[in-house]
């Protein structure tokens, strides 16, 4: 207690202001809180003291606490604790005290904002036609599927922003910290689209609303002809919108504060437009109001060209005709010709709003879709049909649908009325308590917008006749807004609120698009949006506001309120579809950093949110949702090759960590199958002095083998300890994987830091990989400069890597020369691959030209096989041999036989292949083939053989497994066994057990015949593989050996020598 008291008393002191406390053992933790949290200017010197930003690392004074602790003392755990305190708050203290205290609860800052987004010009201009075409159980699912698809991912979204601070950016900022640069970046520009786009939409709501309902008069461009009036329209929407959109960003460039300013006139005309509607449905039920609507028949009729609904008046002591007569008729006598339907058919008048009480709901509740042109009937009235007629022909006022209307349709046009969720989130900085206001404030409005929609729904098909519903633009009515002649106490309270509403939605989309696209330009994720993240010097996004405007005028010039609906709804369903995954996927991998305060959330809500969306977006128009996902996968794709390296600790790094656990747990069980054999390659490469790879043409050659397919691990040893030079070992793993990248080397890195070299070597030869993905094959470069005594890497470290890889079971290959192998970028126009294939190794050698002819590198060479024969042996039956393994092995090469005298072969082979116990088991499995090779066509066989060698072959000892084969013939194995015998025949004897200047005299006399062989045939060819004869068992002939291998490839511009682990790796079977 009384350690704890000087703490105490340092706290107390601090929150006070009191500047006497000095803690000795203070470091640097402020200083970086200070550069995310600067103090704020003028502050008095007494409280900007130099001395405060120390607080983990050498002495320096933290004035905090009237009590001095000199030093940690016994008890450093206990200040250890404190500290963390004394380095936080005083870089935190300033930042509360002088910062602008955000005062914005959930019903300013949360409730009202989303309100205002969500309730639009679909509600006043589009809601009713819906109802009409629909039917009110078809509108009902329209509205009830698009209201829980936005509150599913309320719920998602509130998961997300209550598990840390979302700043600017809003759900761009959830996607991408959640799902990564690549997904947020792509879901951030369709959500910026779609948030232009509802710019546009939002303006040419507004001029449809000032040209129909509230100047008529003010078009500028007439209808040339009857019928023309529709084109006329969508030209003055053209000119009006495109005049209505500079102004507004006009508006929005000189000052966004008269934007905010206005947000709650805006949506106090919203709300009292609800009212009026709300007020108006009940004055229905006592007293309907009288909207008089005419019927020709059970043809609605337009209102526009006449005021009295008949064919004639009365007038004087008789009768005249009408305007109305004059419209159907060519004169007003009674003899004129006039239409046969008017002529057929009575002209009636009905009530367009019966009233809530009447019962028309029941007439209203099922769908009345119709074609483009069809005219817009009243269902049970009477009506005589008049064959070959002409639908809306000439100057006939009648109502007609105006677009082919059907479900899908209705779906995206209606489902922009429900966005604008995301209005809470995008101002959670201003919030009092953004982590208790977002969630409230969300799902409260969407749960009364929802409320209003669904009870509009059965309002409208309860109070108005079906013929007015449908007829979108009010020519019933004289051309008066529908809802508006619903209110009360006056329809323009409808007209002038829709209309201040609609400019506000207008205005505040040019606001947050800008911002948007800002936020994504700041993070840097695609470099081609650098300059849309700079502005005016108060960081008003100038440029993002003229690309927004820009592309606003794009759906400004579709003109059509309902083309440019969908097209938004899919950029939008895009982002809560994403917004679903974030949080599904988040909740499913139970990262440790998943903590949302909201806790009334599930994976299978946010599921089930993102399969709706994703339904919606086909439902609404599947060829705007391929588009949309085409754009998305673009901008995907280029973020991937060209964005820029963000670690965010995205979902999408878990998932693949999730995955690549369950995959290896997968690959462990059970051993892999022949026709999945590939060479996983782990690279040997050799550092110079300054940590630098010496042969960079190995990753390049391990690029073009490998292709960017299976496991590439890429090794190299440091020698020393790993206390001392571990930061040199991160340099140099920093230069592998710059390399890697230069090159295009797909795979993975492993330094190792060991004592030797050979211990390093044979570390990684033993221990890289994890689980199944380890590798089965080493690719390392010959080293050119085995001879010199003081050379780093010997050739006794290359010798016994070359044992440690057979001991392993493990493929070698050995390119010599590797400096003049080809880079990426160069092109072989013609050549030959060229493999020597003298002892049977598993089928590796067939294997490696194929995969390298996969590369644009090696594309246009050709493949060329050598084998060779005795004198004695049947080398055309041997070539047809070949070629018909080949060709089960569905590989195309031109196969050769050469013929050497068999002391160069024994010779050649002078490891065990010449050893009696060999030669058995190569007897016995060449005899195995006879009856193995319509299963297996894995060997070479000679079908000439005679019965007596066959019956000798299976008297030998039985085939020890994993060895190597020669491809002689029978007759030659046999000859072998006998000569072996004779003791006047030298060269097939254990060469090691001669005398070594003897045994040295008779390999080299070999080496240098079988290389006059090769040098022969393939001097000029792009690329030599040959088998790679194992050391010896005697260590005394390492040096020998390596003698022996450079003596074969002298000569030879390009080598890869390949030794196979024994095992299969080729198979006829698919």
């Amino acid at each position: 207690t009384q350690r704890g008291k000087p703490l105490l008393g340092c706290l107390h002191s601090l929150g006070s202001g009191s500047p006497r406390c000095h803690l000795p053992w203070a470091g640097s933790c402020v200083s970086t809180l200070r550069e995310a949290h600067p103090l704020p200017r003028g502050l008095p010197p007494a409280q900007q003291d130099p001395h405060r930003t120390p607080c983990f690392g050498q002495p320096g004074p933290v004035h905090t606490s009237p009590t001095s602790l000199r030093s940690p003392g016994p008890h450093g755990s206990v200040l250890l604790g404190a500290r963390g305190l004394f380095c936080l708050w005083p870089a935190l203290r300033p930042v509360h005290r002088w910062a602008r205290n955000p005062r914005m609860g959930t019903l300013i800052g949360v409730y009202l904002p989303c309100l205002q987004n969500i309730l639009g010009v679909i509600l006043f201009l589009r809601l009713t036609w819906i109802v009409g075409a629909a039917g009110v159980l078809g509108s009902f699912l329209i509205v009830f599927l698009c209201c829980t698809c936005t509150m599913l991912t309320a719920i998602s979204m509130s998961a997300i922003a209550t598990n840390g601070v979302v700043p600017a950016g809003g759900s761009y900022y959830m996607i991408s910290r959640s799902l990564g640069p690549e997904f947020g970046g792509a879901v951030g520009l369709c959500f910026y689209l779609g948030t232009t786009f509802a710019g546009a939409m939002y303006i040419l709501g507004t001029i449809e609303i000032f040209l129909t309902y509230i100047s008529p008069g003010a078009a500028i461009v007439e209808a040339e002809a009857a019928g023309g009036e529709a084109a006329a329209m969508l030209h003055n929407m053209r000119v009006y919108g495109t005049g209505t959109l500079a102004l507004m960003a006009l508006v929005v460039f000189v000052g966004v504060k008269y934007v905010n300013k206005l947000a709650l006139v805006f949506l106090a005309c919203v709300v009292l437009s609800i009212l009026a509607i709300y007020a108006g449905v009940i004055k229905t039920a006592f007293s309907p109001p009288d909207v008089p609507v005419c019927l020709l028949g059970n043809r609605t009729l337009s209102r526009r060209g006449f005021d009295v609904c008949a064919k004639v008046q009365a007038a004087g002591n008789g009768s005249a005709p009408t305007a109305l007569w004059g419209l159907f008729c060519n004169s007003s006598t009674a003899s004129s010709s006039c239409d046969p339907y008017f002529v057929q058919n009575n002209v009636t008048e009905a009530q367009g709003i019966p009233g809530v009480a009447s019962g028309v709901l029941l007439d209203n509740l099922w769908s009345a879709y119709a074609d483009q042109g069809a005219f817009v009937e009243k269902r049970g009235a009477a009506s005589v049909p008049v064959p070959e007629e002409e639908r809306g022909a000439g100057r006939l006022p009648y109502v007609l649908a105006d677009i082919t209307t059907y479900f899908t349709l209705l779906v995206g046009i209606y489902f922009p009325s429900v966005t604008g969720i995301m209005a809470g989130s995008n101002r959670s900085g201003d919030l009092r308590d953004a982590q208790k206001s977002i969630p409230a404030g969300t799902i409260l409005a969407i749960a009364t917008t929802s409320f209003i929609y669904l009870s509009c729904v059965l309002l409208f098909g309860a109070c108005i006749e079906g013929v007015v519903l449908r007829d979108k633009f009010g020519e019933a009515l004289q051309g008066k807004l529908v809802v508006g002649a619903l209110a009360w106490p006056s329809p323009w309270v409808i007209v002038i609120g829709s209309f201040f509403s609609t400019c506000g939605a207008g205005l505040q989309s040019l606001t947050g698009a800008p911002r948007l696209l800002q936020a994504i330009a700041r993070d840097g994720v695609i470099p081609v949006l650098q300059v849309f993240g700079h502005g005016k010097a108060n960081g008003e996004p100038t440029w993002a506001l003229l690309l927004t405007a820009l592309i606003c005028e794009t759906g400004i010039l579709i003109a059509s309120l309902d083309s440019v609906a969908p097209i938004l709804s899919m950029f939008f369903l895009m982002c809560y579809m994403f917004v679903n995954l974030a949080c599904a996927l988040q909740t499913l991998l139970r990262t440790p950093n998943w903590r949302p305060r909201f806790k009334y959330y599930h994976w299978t809500l946010s599921f089930l949110g993102m399969s709706l969306c994703f339904a919606l977006m086909f439902i609404c128009s599947w060829y705007y949702a391929l588009f949309a996902m085409l754009i998305a996968g673009c901008i995907y794709k280029y973020i991937e090759y060209r964005g820029a390296e963000k670690e965010w600790g995205d979902g999408i790094r878990g998932l693949s960590l999730n995955a690549a656990h369950y995959a290896l747990l997968r690959v462990e069980h059970g051993p892999l199958h022949t026709k999945n054999w590939r060479p996983q390659v782990l690279v040997m490469l050799n550092l110079d002095s300054e940590r630098r790879v010496k042969h960079p043409r190995l990753l390049s050659f391990t690029s073009q083998l490998k292709a960017g397919k299976g496991l590439t691990i890429v090794g190299s040893v440091l020698e020393g300890t790993f206390l001392d030079r571990h930061a040199e070992a991160q340099q140099a793993e920093e230069n592998i994987r710059a390399l890697m990248g230069t090159e295009k080397t797909k795979g993975f890195c492993q330094l190792v830091v060991s004592s030797s070299l050979r211990d390093g070597m044979s570390h990684l030869i033993q221990s890289a990989g994890l689980g199944g993905m380890r590798h089965n094959t080493v690719l390392m470069a010959w080293p050119a400069a085995w001879r010199q005594g003081d050379s780093p890497f010997s050739w006794k470290n290359f010798v016994d890597t070359v044992r440690d890889t057979t001991a392993a079971h493990q493929a070698l290959l050995v390119a010599k020369n590797v400096d003049l192998f080809p880079q990426n970028q160069e092109r072989f126009s013609d050549g030959n691959i060229d493999v020597w294939w003298i002892v049977h190794d598993g089928g590796l050698l067939m294997l490696l030209p194929f995969l390298l002819r996969q590369h644009k590198v090696w594309r246009r060479c050709r493949m060329r096989i050598f084998t060779v024969a005795q004198v004695d042996d049947n080398s055309i039956q041997m070539k047809k041999d070949l070629q018909t393994f080949l060709y089960h092995l569905r590989i195309s090469a031109e196969v050769e036989v050469v013929e050497m005298v068999e002391n160069d072969i024994s010779a050649f082979t002078y490891e065990k292949t010449l050893m009696m116990e060999q030669r058995s088991q190569m007897l016995k499995q060449m005899q195995l083939s006879k009856t193995e090779r319509e299963r297996e066509a894995q060997l070479i066989h000679d079908r000439n053989t005679a019965s007596h060698s066959a019956a000798a072959a299976r008297t030998q000892a039985p085939p020890t497994p994993d060895k190597v084969q020669m491809t002689w013939t029978k007759e030659k194995l046999v000859a072998e066994k006998h000569r072996s015998k004779d003791a006047s025949v030298s060269g097939f004897k254990d060469l090691f057990s001669l005398k070594p200047n003897q045994s040295n005299v008779r390999r080299m006399h070999t080496a240098v015949k079988l290389n006059g062989v090769v040098l022969d045939k393939s001097r000029d060819a792009q690329l030599v593989l040959l088998n790679m004869p194992g050391p010896p068992r005697n260590r005394q002939g390492d040096e020998n050996y390596m003698e022996f291998l450079e003596v074969l490839t002298e000569g030879l511009n390009r080598v890869l020598l390949v030794r196979g682990s024994g095992r299969e790796v080729v198979t006829i079977y698919s």
